[in-house]
Protein backbone atom coordinates (compact mmCIF):
# COMPACT_ATOMS: atom_id res chain seq x y z
CA UNK A 1 0.00 0.00 0.00
CA UNK A 2 1.40 3.29 -1.12
CA UNK A 3 2.31 4.95 2.33
CA UNK A 4 1.73 8.81 0.28
CA UNK A 5 -1.49 8.07 -1.23
CA UNK A 6 -4.04 11.16 -0.84
CA UNK A 7 -7.01 9.46 0.61
CA UNK A 8 -9.86 11.04 2.04
CA UNK A 9 -12.57 9.84 5.36
CA UNK A 10 -15.67 10.62 7.17
CA UNK A 11 -15.80 9.56 10.70
CA UNK A 12 -19.01 9.11 12.27
CA UNK A 13 -19.17 10.37 15.91
CA UNK A 14 -21.75 12.48 18.24
CA UNK A 15 -20.66 15.56 18.86
CA UNK A 16 -19.59 15.87 22.26
CA UNK A 17 -16.86 13.24 21.45
CA UNK A 18 -15.93 15.00 18.37
CA UNK A 19 -15.06 17.60 20.71
CA UNK A 20 -12.83 15.54 22.91
CA UNK A 21 -10.72 14.44 19.98
CA UNK A 22 -10.01 18.48 18.77
CA UNK A 23 -9.09 19.26 22.26
CA UNK A 24 -6.63 16.10 22.56
CA UNK A 25 -5.64 16.16 19.23
CA UNK A 26 -6.53 13.13 18.16
CA UNK A 27 -9.15 10.65 15.97
CA UNK A 28 -11.03 7.69 16.85
CA UNK A 29 -13.55 5.66 14.76
CA UNK A 30 -15.82 2.53 15.91
CA UNK A 31 -15.59 2.89 19.53
CA UNK A 32 -11.59 2.69 19.70
CA UNK A 33 -11.69 -0.47 17.14
CA UNK A 34 -7.75 -0.43 15.75
CA UNK A 35 -8.90 -1.07 11.83
CA UNK A 36 -10.29 1.92 10.47
CA UNK A 37 -6.99 4.01 12.50
CA UNK A 38 -4.59 1.80 10.38
CA UNK A 39 -6.23 2.44 7.02
CA UNK A 40 -5.39 6.07 7.37
CA UNK A 41 -1.82 7.30 6.30
CA UNK A 42 0.18 10.46 7.46
CA UNK A 43 -1.56 13.24 5.55
CA UNK A 44 -4.39 11.98 4.50
CA UNK A 45 -7.53 14.23 5.44
CA UNK A 46 -10.66 13.60 7.60
CA UNK A 47 -13.77 15.19 8.37
CA UNK A 48 -16.60 14.40 11.27
CA UNK A 49 -19.88 14.22 10.58
CA UNK A 50 -22.18 13.90 14.14
CA UNK A 51 -25.56 12.69 13.69
CA UNK A 52 -25.99 13.45 17.37
CA UNK A 53 -24.99 15.90 19.76
CA UNK A 54 -24.05 13.57 22.69
CA UNK A 55 -23.59 9.99 22.97
CA UNK A 56 -26.42 7.85 23.94
CA UNK A 57 -29.03 10.78 23.71
CA UNK A 58 -31.45 11.11 21.36
CA UNK A 59 -30.72 15.22 20.37
CA UNK A 60 -29.73 15.26 16.73
CA UNK A 61 -26.65 17.40 15.55
CA UNK A 62 -26.60 16.30 11.84
CA UNK A 63 -23.92 18.16 10.76
CA UNK A 64 -20.44 18.22 9.64
CA UNK A 65 -18.42 19.15 13.20
CA UNK A 66 -14.50 19.13 12.64
CA UNK A 67 -12.04 19.17 9.75
CA UNK A 68 -8.10 18.02 9.78
CA UNK A 69 -5.25 15.90 8.44
CA UNK A 70 -3.33 12.70 9.86
CA UNK A 71 -0.40 14.00 11.41
CA UNK A 72 1.19 10.36 12.65
CA UNK A 73 2.53 7.94 11.04
CA UNK A 74 0.56 4.60 13.03
CA UNK A 75 -2.41 4.10 15.47
CA UNK A 76 -1.52 3.96 18.92
CA UNK A 77 -3.66 2.91 21.99
CA UNK A 78 -5.18 5.89 23.41
CA UNK A 79 -4.81 6.17 27.54
CA UNK A 80 -8.58 6.95 28.42
CA UNK A 81 -11.82 5.69 26.42
CA UNK A 82 -14.48 8.31 26.33
CA UNK A 83 -16.93 5.16 26.39
CA UNK A 84 -15.48 3.53 28.51
CA UNK A 85 -15.57 0.20 27.54
CA UNK A 86 -12.07 -0.41 26.23
CA UNK A 87 -8.26 0.91 25.26
CA UNK A 88 -8.97 2.76 21.88
CA UNK A 89 -6.65 3.22 19.37
CA UNK A 90 -6.18 6.45 18.19
CA UNK A 91 -4.31 8.51 15.16
CA UNK A 92 -2.81 12.29 16.02
CA UNK A 93 -4.98 14.74 13.84
CA UNK A 94 -4.11 18.50 13.06
CA UNK A 95 -7.70 19.70 13.22
CA UNK A 96 -8.46 23.32 11.20
CA UNK A 97 -10.13 26.06 12.82
CA UNK A 98 -13.87 25.86 11.06
CA UNK A 99 -17.54 26.55 11.23
CA UNK A 100 -19.49 22.84 11.91
CA UNK A 101 -21.98 22.79 8.44
CA UNK A 102 -25.75 21.12 8.21
CA UNK A 103 -25.45 18.09 5.80
CA UNK A 104 -29.15 19.00 4.24
CA UNK A 105 -27.58 21.48 1.76
CA UNK A 106 -25.16 19.27 0.72
CA UNK A 107 -27.53 16.07 0.36
CA UNK A 108 -28.08 16.71 -3.46
CA UNK A 109 -23.88 17.00 -3.47
CA UNK A 110 -21.98 14.30 -2.10
CA UNK A 111 -21.81 11.23 -4.19
CA UNK A 112 -21.79 8.86 -1.01
CA UNK A 113 -25.13 9.38 -0.93
CA UNK A 114 -26.78 7.08 -2.78
CA UNK A 115 -30.49 7.78 -1.81
CA UNK A 116 -31.53 11.31 -0.41
CA UNK A 117 -34.88 10.32 1.10
CA UNK A 118 -32.88 7.75 3.36
CA UNK A 119 -29.67 9.56 3.23
CA UNK A 120 -28.16 8.43 6.98
CA UNK A 121 -27.66 4.99 5.48
CA UNK A 122 -24.73 6.41 4.10
CA UNK A 123 -23.08 7.16 7.74
CA UNK A 124 -24.20 3.54 8.88
CA UNK A 125 -20.51 2.45 8.52
CA UNK A 126 -19.24 4.61 10.97
CA UNK A 127 -15.98 5.19 9.38
CA UNK A 128 -15.29 5.29 5.12
CA UNK A 129 -13.53 6.53 2.91
CA UNK A 130 -14.64 9.98 0.45
CA UNK A 131 -13.85 11.13 -3.07
CA UNK A 132 -11.38 14.03 -3.11
CA UNK A 133 -14.39 15.91 -4.59
CA UNK A 134 -16.84 15.32 -1.69
CA UNK A 135 -13.73 16.74 0.50
CA UNK A 136 -13.42 19.87 -1.04
CA UNK A 137 -17.33 19.82 -1.25
CA UNK A 138 -17.65 19.79 2.75
CA UNK A 139 -14.06 21.32 3.10
CA UNK A 140 -15.12 24.73 1.06
CA UNK A 141 -17.89 25.25 3.31
CA UNK A 142 -16.44 24.14 6.73
CA UNK A 143 -13.46 26.15 6.21
CA UNK A 144 -14.54 29.51 4.49
CA UNK A 145 -18.40 29.46 5.75
CA UNK A 146 -21.74 30.39 3.83
CA UNK A 147 -23.63 27.10 3.68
Amino acid sequence: MDQTEEKYWIIVASRDHVQAGVAGGFAQANHGKRGPMQKMNKGNKLVYYSSKAEYGQPEPCQKFTAIGEVIDGKPYAGTMSMTGDSQPYRRNINYYSCEEISIRPLLEKLSFIQDTKHWGYSFRRGFFEISKQDYQTIAQLMLHGSE
